[in-house]
């Protein structure tokens, strides 16, 4: 039986702020749309529900959310109907892929009104269950090849300290040496915004930007938008190997081209100019600052630093040996993780094509 949103859900909101969970403790979860944002002594929803992401990051994103809880005024809650478990409007929910409803360009947001209408096929409760079984045992696979490859990262991130000592604190006690002084350090480069001159896409040439390199793990291995010969000649084309580094909304998040390519001015790339360094060492040394350098960023409309931040920073610089023998371990975890990415991958392509027969 086809139906629409509206007539098995009923709109759920609430006007906590992030602030009014500050310094409180409770025993009972309110959610935001990074998971729990804090707790309090009370609830607003006693069964089980929908929570959707209506504003901001990852606005339109379903989460199944559990009785006695509550939502921030961030999130959109949806309270199933008799005729619907509500793990089964989770999954009908997670398919229709509200994000494509939002308006507004400084902070996004949609409205319930404007996606009450979409509509899914309902089946029996029985049904509903078994539909709920099959998708269960999917997602758990999926979680356990994703914690999969957090451990094997955090293999690496613990060999780092093991090999090189807490980075933080050089505790090793290493020679520092300033970023700029260890090889070319430049901006990206774009003179014009592609999106206000399609002339300047649909070439031969890679075109990377900032959501790819905080997307990638080590490598930069695939690319969504490309430059024409107009393009390339507003811009600057960076060799395979170069580090790149984000600047803008991503701050200092790391990746190496696996293809030469070109960037905008939001990222900054490094090329090692002499035999000290190695991109791969200095991609994790910035793992470990990342979060620190995010804090030091300015924000006026988005999060930003500037070159000579990137400039200053003092690297430690262990022995090449020390750093071709970290590189030939990260080798090894990586075989690791392509393994357990082609089967998450797999995985997910199964997930995705059962919710379109069921949901699509």
């Amino acid at each position: 039986m086809i139906v629409k949103l509206e007539d098995v859900c009923i709109k759920g909101t609430s006007n906590i702020r992030q602030k009014d969970l500050i310094n409180k403790d409770g025993k009972y979860s309110v959610y935001g749309a990074s998971g729990i944002a804090g707790y309090l002594n009370s609830f607003q929803f006693e069964k089980p529900y929908v929570g959707v992401v209506k504003d901001g990051a990852g606005i339109g994103r379903a989460m199944y959310l559990p009785q006695n809880s509550s939502i921030i005024g961030t999130m959109q809650a949806l309270i199933p109907k008799e005729n619907i478990l509500p793990k089964y409007l989770y999954y009908a929910v997670s398919a229709m892929h509200l994000d494509k409803y939002y308006s507004g360009a400084t902070i996004p947001h949609i409205y319930f009104k404007n996606y009450k209408h979409e509509k899914f096929n309902l089946v029996s409760v029985e049904e509903q269950k078994q539909i709920i079984t099959i998708f269960s045992a999917i997602e758990k696979n999926i979680n356990y090849r994703n914690h999969q490859l957090n451990k094997l990262n955090e293999l690496i991130k613990a060999r780092f300290v093991e090999m090189f000592g807490d980075p933080i604190l050089n505790s090793h006690y290493y020679n520092l040496v300033k970023l700029s002084s260890l090889g070319t350090l430049a901006r990206g480069k774009s003179k014009h915004r592609p999106r206000n001159d399609p002339q300047l896409l649909g070439g031969p040439y890679p075109l990377i930007q900032t959501g790819e390199i905080a997307n990638s793990d080590i490598f930069i291995k695939k690319f969504t938008n490309t430059y024409s010969e107009l393009g390339l000649q507003q811009s600057k084309m960076w060799p395979k190997g170069t580090l790149c580094i984000t600047i803008a909304a991503n701050i200092a998040q790391t990746a190496i081209l696996s293809f030469d390519a070109c960037f905008p001015d939001s990222v900054v790339g490094f090329i090692p100019g002499n035999c000290d360094i190695m991109p791969l060492y200095l991609h994790y040394w910035f793992s470990f600052f990342q979060k620190i350098i995010d804090s030091q960023a300015s924000q006026v409309a988005q999060k930003n630093i500037n070159l000579k931040v990137l400039s200053n920073l003092e690297v430690m610089l262990p022995p090449k040996n020390e750093q071709n023998e970290f590189a030939n371990f990260v080798q090894q975890v990586d075989k690791s993780k392509v393994a357990v990415q082609k089967s998450l991958d797999e995985t997910q392509k199964l997930f995705d094509s059962l919710m379109q027969e069921y949901f699509g």
